[in-house]
C-alpha cells in the first residue's frame, strides 16, 4: 500500500489505535487551560459564531447596499474589503491609482465616504471587521469620526482592524512604511485601543493570507505564531504590560479542504498559543485564549465546474466550526470568476446557517475530540509547527527572518511543490485535473469602473473644496511634527492616533496622512 500524506506532508496511517494522551495536560475541557478543546465552557450552546461575509465593492453607497442586504438575510457582523488604492494610501484622484479605483473592495477616502459605507447600521449593535493594514490606523480613525458624528460614543464599538502589517512584507505586498515604525504605530494602536476602544480588537494576526500565497497547515501556524510574538514583544517594550492588550488580540486562519488537517489545526493552534503567550511573557490565562476568525480557503476556489465550490465551502465552513472557530466568512461560489453576486453571497451565508441549526456540529463543544486519529495528527502538526518556529527564534524573531526571506522562500517552496502535485495528478483537483467536463468558465459581466472611478474622484475633490483649509493644515503639521519620534529605534513617542483622528475630523484623505507619515518614516523597499 503506498503511503499517504495530509497536505502538509504528513504521513497518515492507515488506521490510528489508542495512543497515552495526558487529558488534563494537552487537552483539559472545554474553556480551560490550554484551550486545545475551545476557549469557552460551552462553546456554540452559550452563543453562535459571528456570521461575517466579506464585501467591498466600487463605492461606499453600494458597499453599504450589500451590507444592509446581508443584515437582513441574518448576518451578525460586517467585513470590509478595501480597494487597493485606500490599502496602500493613495487617494482615489491620484495617477497612481488610475484603473484601480474600486476594482477589489470599497473606495475610501475620507470619512466622508466612511458615512456612506455605514449609513443606517446600528455601529454599536453591529461589530465591523476591516481588512486594512498599513493604513489601518487611518481607516480606525474614520471609524470612530463617523460614529461619534452620529452620536455614537466610541467606547461602545466593537470590531477588528487586521492591522498585520508582518505578514504583507510575508505574503501581500500592501506595505508602505519600513518594519521599525510600522511596528512602533502598532503598538501605539495597542495603546489606544485598551483604554478608548475597549472592546475593538486591535489587530488580527493573520495566517489567512500566509496560506493563501501557498504555505501548509504547519507553516501557517509556525509563521503566524512567528509574527504574534513579535506584536507582543513590541508592545511589552513600548511598555505596556502584557495582560493590558493581550485578550483583545484576534487571529485570522484560512480553512481548507482537508476536514481533518483543518480541525486538528485549530485546535494545535489553541494550544500553541497558550503556552507560547504564558510561558514566554508570563501571561495569565485568561489573556492567552485564542479567539479566531475563520475565512474559507479562496486559492481553493475554481473557475472550472464553480458549483462545485459550494461543495468545497461547506467542507470548509464544517472544518472551521468542528475547530472551535468564533467567527466566519464563507466564500461565495462564483469568487473565482469575480467579485461575488448577492445570490452566491446569500447562499455562502445560508452554508453557515445550515451548519450552525441543521447540521448538530454546534450542539457540543470539541465533537471530535478523543477521535484516535485526530489526536494524533493535532499532536503531529502543534510538534512540527513549534519545530518550525525555533528555526524562525534562531533568526532572531519574525523582523528579522522577513528580512532574511526565510518566510518568503519556504513559502515559495510549498507552493511550487503543490503545484508540481496538481500538474502530476497526485493531488486531484475536482474539475480541473480530474473529472473535467470541457466546459469553459462562465464569464460575469464586470461594472463599469471608469464611470465609478470618474464618480469616487469628483466626490474626494468636492470634500477637499469644502473642507477648512486652515484646520486641515494644522491638523497635518501636528501629526508631522509629533511622527519623526517613530522612525528612530529608541526613544519616547507620543502617541498618534490622537493626531490622526484630528485630522481625520479635518478631512484629511487616506492619502494625504499616509504622504505625511511617509516623509517622516520613508517607504519600504524590500531587499
Amino acid at each position: 500500500m503506498s503511503e499517504r500524506l495530509s497536505p502538509s506532508d504528513i504521513p497518515i496511517a492507515p488506521v490510528y489505535r489508542p495512543e497515552a494522551i495526558d487529558y488534563d495536560a494537552d487537552l483539559g475541557d472545554p474553556g480551560q487551560f490550554p484551550f486545545t478543546r475551545g476557549v469557552q465552557a460551552s462553546m456554540y450552546r452559550g452563543r453562535l459564531w459571528t456570521m461575517r461575509q466579506y464585501a467591498g465593492f466600487g463605492t461606499a453607497a453600494e458597499t453599504n447596499r450589500r451590507f444592509r442586504l446581508l443584515l437582513e438575510a441574518g448576518q451578525t457582523g460586517l467585513s470590509v474589503a478595501f480597494d487597493l488604492p485606500t490599502q496602500m494610501g493613495i487617494d482615489s484622484d491620484s495617477p497612481r491609482a488610475l484603473g484601480e479605483v474600486g476594482r477589489v473592495g470599497v473606495a475610501i477616502d475620507t470619512v466622508e465616504d466612511m458615512h456612506l459605507l455605514l449609513s443606517e447600521i446600528p455601529l454599536d449593535r453591529v461589530s465591523t471587521s476591516m481588512t486594512i493594514n498599513a493604513t489601518a490606523s487611518t481607516l480606525l480613525a474614520m471609524y470612530i469620526v463617523a460614529a461619534e458624528e452620529r452620536g455614537i460614543e466610541r467606547a461602545s464599538l466593537s470590531g477588528t482592524i487586521q492591522n498585520d502589517i508582518l505578514k504583507e512584507y510575508i505574503a501581500r505586498g500592501t506595505y508602505i512604511y519600513p518594519p521599525e515604525p510600522s511596528l512602533a504605530l502598532i503598538a501605539d494602536i495597542f495603546r489606544f485601543c485598551a483604554t478608548e476602544v475597549p472592546n475593538w480588537n486591535p489587530i488580527s494576526i493573520s495566517g489567512y493570507h500566509i496560506r493563501e500565497a501557498g504555505a501548509t497547515a504547519v507553516q501557517e501556524l509556525a509563521f503566524t505564531f512567528a509574527n504574534a510574538m513579535e506584536y507582543v514583544q513590541r508592545a511589552i517594550d513600548a511598555g505596556l504590560p502584557v495582560d493590558s492588550f493581550a485578550p483583545r488580540l484576534s487571529f485570522f486562519f484560512a480553512a481548507h479542504n482537508d476536514l481533518f488537517e483543518e480541525v486538528a489545526k485549530f485546535r494545535a493552534a489553541r494550544r500553541m498559543y497558550a503556552r507560547l503567550l504564558t510561558g514566554r511573557f508570563g501571561a495569565t490565562e485568561a489573556s492567552a485564549r485564542l479567539r479566531f476568525h475563520t475565512q474559507t480557503g479562496g486559492v481553493t476556489l475554481q473557475a472550472q465546474q464553480p458549483l462545485n465550490n459550494v461543495v468545497r465551502v461547506t467542507v470548509q465552513a464544517l472544518a472551521a466550526v468542528l475547530g472551535g472557530t468564533q467567527s466566519l466568512h464563507t466564500n461565495g461560489y462564483d469568487e473565482a470568476l469575480a467579485l461575488p453576486t448577492a445570490e452566491a453571497a446569500t447562499l455562502a451565508l445560508r452554508t453557515q446557517q445550515i451548519v450552525a441549526h441543521e447540521s448538530g456540529a454546534a450542539i457540543t463543544a470539541d465533537p471530535l475530540a478523543g477521535s484516535y486519529y485526530v489526536e494524533q495528527l493535532t499532536d503531529e502538526l502543534e510538534r512540527q509547527a513549534l519545530a518550525l518556529l525555533a528555526r524562525v527564534d534562531e533568526l532572531g524573531g519574525a523582523a528579522r527572518a522577513i528580512g532574511a526571506q526565510f518566510f518568503q522562500e519556504e513559502i515559495a517552496r510549498s507552493a511550487y511543490e503543490y503545484q508540481l502535485k496538481v500538474e502530476r495528478g497526485e493531488v486531484v483537483v475536482v474539475g480541473v485535473n480530474k473529472f473535467t467536463d470541457g466546459s469553459e468558465p462562465p464569464i460575469i459581466p464586470a461594472p463599469n469602473f471608469s464611470e465609478l472611478e470618474k464618480g469616487q474622484v469628483e466626490r474626494l475633490r468636492a470634500v477637499k473644496a469644502a473642507r477648512d483649509a486652515a484646520v486641515h493644515a494644522r491638523a497635518l503639521d501636528a501629526l508631522r511634527a509629533h511622527s519623526a519620534s517613530y522612525a528612530e529605534a529608541d526613544g519616547a513617542r507620543e502617541p498618534l492616533m490622537p493626531l490622526i483622528i484630528d485630522a481625520v475630523r479635518a478631512r484629511a484623505s487616506v492619502g494625504e496622512i499616509a504622504d505625511v507619515l511617509a516623509s517622516q518614516w520613508g517607504t519600504y523597499r524590500p531587499a
